[in-house]
């Protein structure tokens, strides 16, 4: 069995793909509505049942991010993600 027969024999890491591909489709729907310079510094983070968070690259961004939340979900919304909220968590390096 090669490894990505083992990965996709895998209930939890599949499941786990599964929600990073989510985040990441996610982050792609509301990033038109970012300000482009804002773009760089924001990444999809970890969705479970508790949020989706955004990880921003600094207190600037996520401060902006934190105005937009209810915009940002709204969009998200009307793209068919009735999901768990959105948060916005500092992305911290180390």
């Amino acid at each position: 069995m090669g490894i990505g027969q083992a990965l996709a024999a895998s209930e939890p890491l599949v499941m786990l793909a599964r929600r990073m591909r989510d985040s990441q489709d996610r982050l792609a729907a509301i990033s038109p509505l970012l300000p482009p310079a804002m773009r760089p510094h924001v990444k999809a983070g970890p969705i479970d049942e508790t949020g989706w968070s955004l990880l921003a690259g600094n207190n600037a961004v996520a401060a902006k991010l934190r105005q937009m939340l209810p915009a940002l979900e709204a969009h998200l919304r009307t793209r068919g993600w009735e999901g768990p909220p959105l948060k916005v968590k500092l992305l911290t390096v180390g």
